[in-house]
């Protein structure tokens, strides 16, 4: 890879995701607007999502390799992002507990002359989380810049039951199939 290597992110943790393969890359955030587009599934949204933001960075940096992702949290195709209140974040939090959810990665990886995507899905199942965790947990910061209100690597690990697919998808950064599309370029 000539090219520079651009995350379209402002995540921490996709900057740590991504520093397990390499610390040779820059972040450009995207001004891609996310209000106007819409799928069929939470699954194609978030591929759209990721395409978009990754092509308004990959057209302000030509010949760079540019990196774009988008997370969603998907409860029986109600889509959960970022909770945009306190009460936002406990509602989806109360229709997290107990019960199973998918997490959805979008990838999309584009160096101006090609572009390619994909989605990974990972399902997770929450132990019941009591009124009092859900009260606590919206009271701290955690909650509110993650899809569905819940930090995996956070205190969320306490209601974490089980998973079925790769941990990294949920955190937003699907490591070894990133690296993997990376280095098709």
């Amino acid at each position: 890879m000539n090219s520079k290597l651009i995350l379209a992110s402002g995540s921490p943790r996709r900057k740590e995701l991504l520093s397990l393969y390499t610390t040779d890359f820059e972040i450009h955030v995207s001004d891609f607007d996310e209000s106007a587009v819409t799928a069929d599934t939470p699954a194609r949204l978030v591929e759209k999502l990721a395409r978009g933001k990754c092509l308004a960075v990959a057209a302000r940096h030509p010949g760079d390799l540019v990196l774009g992702c988008d997370t969603v949290v998907d409860v029986n195709g109600e889509v959960f992002g970022k909770p945009h209140s306190v009460e936002d974040a406990k509602r989806m939090l109360r229709a997290l507990s107990g019960a199973t959810h998918q997490v959805h990665t979008g990838v999309c990886v584009s160096d101006g002359a090609q572009t390619k995507s994909f989605v990974d899905s990972c399902r997770v199942t929450f132990f019941p989380i009591s009124e009092e965790e859900i009260e606590r947990y919206t009271a701290t910061k955690e909650p509110y810049d993650k899809a569905g209100a819940y930090a995996i690597q956070g205190r969320a690990a306490l209601w974490l039951d089980r998973i079925e697919g790769d941990y990294y998808t949920i955190m937003g950064l699907p490591v070894s199939r990133t690296v993997r599309l990376i280095e098709q370029f």
